[in-house]
């Protein structure tokens, strides 16, 4: 059984983390909004879950024109949110009940309200305020073009023209300018931060668009647009480590020097990067000198197939080996559709359209979704490596893709014009009761409005009652425990079309049928699946079943 005690300081490699969006976890003083103080107060759930540590996604004073990705400043607390002392007594709880606790950070970019910013906007160019930050002059007669085409993520130009003629880059939202990486004294403000947290306790980081610090700034600056592709995309069309702007070389010099600040405290802190990269450069960031984990986005986009899946599978524990990490699984987050709904959408169709369409879909329904979930979930938590779960899912929560548009908060759909709606579905307000006016989230409402549906998904509602989704995840993440061993896995040799079988140590085995139809059920004795067996000798569609 895998040591995840405190004293490993290899803990991460086979641990299960949950991600905390705190602005909808839990709301302790009913203002609508969740906070830190609301986080503490339901620990409890994850620890009774069996969870081995949290992430908190940003908790910094933000105006939240990226739903808290824009931060003023990286070392305090939004007062929405709570105080310092709050996050120190969270910290405090959650080990007392034997969590780990990362937080995240976010050093591409700052919120325009950051100290540094204003004092920028404030100065001339060529000052040292705007060397901090990627200022340049614009192209044309007057300099009223952008500097280059590069595009933002959430659409439209990555620059903004300030007052006096000048533009910054902002790769995200124009709330959101991109800081030089050049630059040492950024460089020397992020060790400082590294250090803030960790001194607090904090356990390890998750890494924001760690693919995207480094940016070729030697003038002139480069187009994209010969590429033949905007965006992250545009990486498979360029040689490794030479894009202007994402994936560069130069970014993993910084990496290596956080590792020093890292390996500084007892046990090390851990880390992991979000790099949408191809596999074979997402190593690079897992290396034992830098980060040392990486998430994997290929298994969270592959569709519902056992051949695609058993080939990701491969490709990404071979991936983490040669990187000398252990693999990342993950389904859902909060910058995608829940793997409930996502599952079951028809193949080829884009996320984005659906959530346009309102959630309207052919073949698409609730309780399909939920079981198809409950097999995925199944197949990765039997897989080697660590698995990060997000919050909701364990009641498997559907994504609320009907949200009235006057209620959306996702700069996607201001900054695409209304043609993406965003990421707002995925981040509604957690249901902890079956009545109340937020469904126990909070005395008060919810920041996004709950479908009357939430009730039924309800931890209220759950806890206890066999079969239910909580209880699914309580009990596998509970064998999981026991059962965990080593970072292999072994294929079955003949298993049946649409069908993934394979075994963790000699005793372990975990099947799951992709198939329209049933399949014959290996020998062994079913611990735990994710849907009933009405004929043990056969595995249902759309099921996943662990076998001693």
């Amino acid at each position: 059984m895998a040591d995840l005690s405190s004293r490993n300081p290899d803990w991460w490699r086979q641990a299960v983390i949950y991600q905390v969006y705190p602005r909808s976890f839990a709301d302790a003083d009913g203002d609508g909004l969740g906070d830190l103080r609301g986080v503490t107060q339901r620990l409890d759930h994850l620890a009774a879950l069996g969870v081995d540590a949290l992430w908190l996604s940003p908790f910094y004073p933000s105006e939240l024109a990226d739903g808290g990705y824009d931060v003023a400043d990286h070392r305090n607390v939004d007062p929405r949110l709570g105080t310092l002392e709050d996050f120190s007594a969270l910290v405090a709880e959650a080990h007392r009940l034997g969590l780990k606790v990362l937080v995240d950070l976010v050093p591409n970019h700052t919120s325009h309200l950051h100290p540094w910013f204003q004092e920028a906007l404030a100065s001339a160019p060529g000052s040292a305020a705007r060397d901090r930050y990627v200022f340049r002059p614009g192209r044309g007669p007057h300099g009223e073009l952008p500097p280059t085409d590069w595009p933002s993520v959430f659409g439209g130009s990555a620059w903004r023209r300030t007052a006096d003629g000048e533009w910054y880059l902002h790769l995200f939202a124009p709330e959101q300018p991109d800081l030089n990486w050049d630059n040492e004294e950024v460089r020397a403000d992020f060790r400082t931060t590294l250090r803030f947290w960790s001194d607090r306790g904090v356990d390890g980081f998750r890494v924001d668009v760690a693919h995207g610090l480094a940016k070729d700034l030697t003038a002139p600056l480069r187009d994209v647009g010969g590429i033949g592709a905007t965006g992250e995309e545009s990486l498979a069309r360029v040689a490794p480590g030479s894009h202007p702007y994402w994936d560069r070389d130069e970014v993993h010099e910084i990496y290596r020097d956080w590792r020093q600040v890292l390996d500084a405290y007892s046990p090390p802190r851990a880390a992991v990067a979000e790099a949408w990269v191809p596999a074979a450069r997402r190593a690079l960031y897992a290396r034992h000198d830098e980060l040392g984990q990486a998430f994997n986005f290929e298994y969270l986009e592959t569709r519902w197939d056992a051949g695609d899946l058993r080939q990701v599978i491969t490709d990404s524990l071979a991936t983490a080996r040669a990187a000398g990490a252990s693999a990342t699984w993950v389904l859902s987050n909060h910058d995608v559709v829940r793997h409930a709904s996502r599952l079951m959408l028809p193949p080829g169709t884009d996320p984005g359209a659906w959530l346009l369409s309102g959630g309207a879909a052919p073949g698409i329904d609730a309780a399909a979704g939920l079981r198809r979930a409950r097999a995925a979930t199944l197949l990765m938590l039997a897989l080697p490596g660590s698995a990060y779960l997000y919050q909701g899912e364990e009641l498997g929560l559907p994504e609320v893709a009907d949200l009235p548009t006057e209620v959306l908060q996702d700069p996607i759909w201001e900054q695409t014009g209304h043609v993406r709606k965003g990421r707002d579905g995925c981040r509604v307000p957690l249901p902890w009761t079956t009545t109340g006016p937020s469904y126990g989230f909070g005395s008060g409402g919810a920041w996004l409005p709950q479908p009357s549906s939430f009730a039924s998904y309800a931890v209220e509602a759950q806890a206890g009652a066999e079969g239910s989704t909580l209880e699914l995840y309580r009990t596998a993440l509970r064998l999981r425990r026991k059962l965990l061993e080593g970072e292999t896995l072994t294929w079955a040799p003949h298993a049946p079309a649409g069908v993934l079988d394979f075994t963790r140590r000699e005793s372990w085995r975990c099947v799951t049928n992709l198939g329209a139809a049933p399949v014959p059920l290996p020998p062994g004795e079913p611990l735990l699946s994710s849907a009933p067996l009405p004929d043990p000798r056969t595995l249902p569609p759309d099921t996943t079943v662990w076998l001693a």
